[in-house]
C-alpha cells in the first residue's frame, strides 16, 4: 500500500522573518498618532529587538529609536511654541516629518535594505 506524499508546506510569507518586529514598530509609530501609548510600546520593542537583530536590521532599529526621541524633542518644542502661533505649524510639520520617516523606513524594510543613514535628523 502506498501513501500519498504530503502536500508541500506553503512557503513563508514575505514578512515571516526577522523583519516582523521592525514592521510592528513602524506600524506602532504610525498608530501612535491615534493612540499615543503605542509610540512608547514601539520604542520598547525597538530597544529589545535591536540586540539580537542582524546588522542590516539594526540600522532600522537605530533609526526607529532615534525617530522616537527626535520626535519627542520636536513635539516639546512645538508645544512650547504654541504660546505664539507658529507652534501650530510646528506641530503639523512634526506630524508630517514622523509619517515620512516611517514611510521611508518601511520602504527600505520591505526591500530588505538597511536604512542608509539612521543617524539623520531629517529623513
Amino acid at each position: 500500500m502506498t501513501y500519498p506524499t504530503p502536500a508541500p508546506t506553503p512557503s513563508a510569507g514575505p514578512l515571516s522573518d526577522e523583519r516582523q518586529m521592525a514592521l510592528i514598530v513602524y506600524i506602532a509609530y504610525l498608530a501612535a498618532y491615534a493612540f499615543p501609548i503605542l509610540g512608547i510600546v514601539g520604542l520598547i520593542l525597538a530597544y529589545v529587538s535591536r540586540e539580537t537583530a542582524p546588522d542590516w536590521l539594526k540600522s532600522h532599529y537605530d533609526f526607529q529609536i532615534r525617530t522616537f526621541w527626535i520626535g519627542m524633542l520636536y513635539w516639546v518644542v512645538s508645544i512650547v511654541l504654541c504660546i505664539v502661533v507658529i507652534g501650530v505649524f510646528a506641530i503639523l510639520a512634526t506630524v508630517i516629518w514622523g509619517i515620512v520617516r516611517c514611510a521611508l523606513g518601511l520602504n527600505r524594510l520591505l526591500l530588505r535594505q538597511p536604512y542608509p543613514n539612521p543617524e539623520s535628523w531629517i529623513t
